[in-house]
């Protein structure tokens, strides 16, 4: 529920006023007595919050800012150091060794024989 404040224009009674937004607007002042009360526009109230994490860069101590940039530094080299043996791991397995394709067309060299067949003689 928002405090509104009011003013009368009778006497220059000024006052704040707790109600529903759904309230209708006072009239009478309690000052004077006199149906000349205005209610005021106002900017409002801004919003505060109270607490701590919020956000993660309001109002960090300068301890808890060196505790998380050492906390950072000292993650990030042991991701780099894990990455780095297990590139380095990678790198030590031998390559499998694959068989040479096999020549679909045979060599001029072996063209002209016959493998396991026997000539007939001319006898």
């Amino acid at each position: 529920m928002p405090t509104y404040d009011y003013l009368c224009q009778a006497c220059a009674h000024k006052f704040e006023e707790f109600q529903s937004m759904t309230a209708k607007p006072l009239r009478k002042c309690p000052a004077c007595g006199k149906l000349k009360l205005k209610r005021l526009i106002g900017t409002g109230a801004g919003i505060i919050f109270k607490g701590s994490g919020f956000y993660e860069t309001d109002y960090r101590s300068q301890s808890y800012k060196n505790a998380a940039k050492a906390d950072k530094d000292s993650s990030s080299s042991s991701t780099a150091a894990s990455a780095s043996s297990a590139s380095s791991s990678t790198n030590a397995t031998p390559a499998t060794a694959t068989p040479p394709a096999k020549d679909p067309k045979p060599s001029s060299s072996s063209a002209g024989k016959t493998e396991g067949k026997k000539k007939p003689s001319a006898a």
